[in-house]
């Protein structure tokens, strides 16, 4: 199973010199039944796409909580073995939590598949957004429309091995 886990710079940074996501347990976003249900499509790219978003937005409230992160979102990609990744079953299902799974203990980041990040130009966007969240999710449209702007950017694909040159 795909896995999308959503990190910080900081976040990749320590993953990246230990040689492993975690520890566990780790929330990831993957294609699950409810968010094949929410999302309305059979199309399994499509499907893996919505679970990279889920994981982006998560990224982002990783750095709202973070405010000395640089303000990029990443995603790190995973396979990992289905039985790893165990649908969140806490408390009842929210928007947030579609596609949340649970992986119980770490992953050697060798298993990754490639590393999700915003580009540079997304900076301004992502910084808004995430001063935005938390009036967003009391409600303020406006924050709403703030935090919508850091989706329109769209999260460049790296190899693992690029993974030093985005830590820069």
């Amino acid at each position: 199973m795909r896995v999308y886990v959503p990190l910080t710079l900081p976040g990749l940074a320590q993953a990246h010199k230990a040689g492993e996501l975690g520890p566990g347990p780790l929330t990831a976003y993957a294609v699950t039944p409810a968010l094949r249900e929410w999302y309305v499509s059979d199309d399994i790219e499509e499907l893996e796409y919505a679970a990279l978003n889920r994981a982006a937005s998560a990224s982002l409230r990783l750095l709202a909580g973070d405010p000395e992160a640089p303000r990029r979102r990443i995603v790190v990609a995973v396979d990992v073995a289905d039985k790893d990744a165990a649908t969140a079953s806490e408390g009842p299902l929210t928007v947030d939590s579609i596609g949340e799974v649970r992986i119980a203990g770490p992953v050697r980041l060798a298993k990754a598949a490639a590393v999700h990040a915003d580009a540079d130009d997304a900076t301004a966007d992502v910084t808004a957004a995430a001063d935005a969240l938390d009036a967003a999710d009391r409600g303020d449209d406006d924050a709403q429309f703030v935090v919508d702007g850091a989706e329109d950017h769209e999260l460049l694909w790296f190899g693992v091995q690029e993974i030093p040159a985005l830590l820069g």
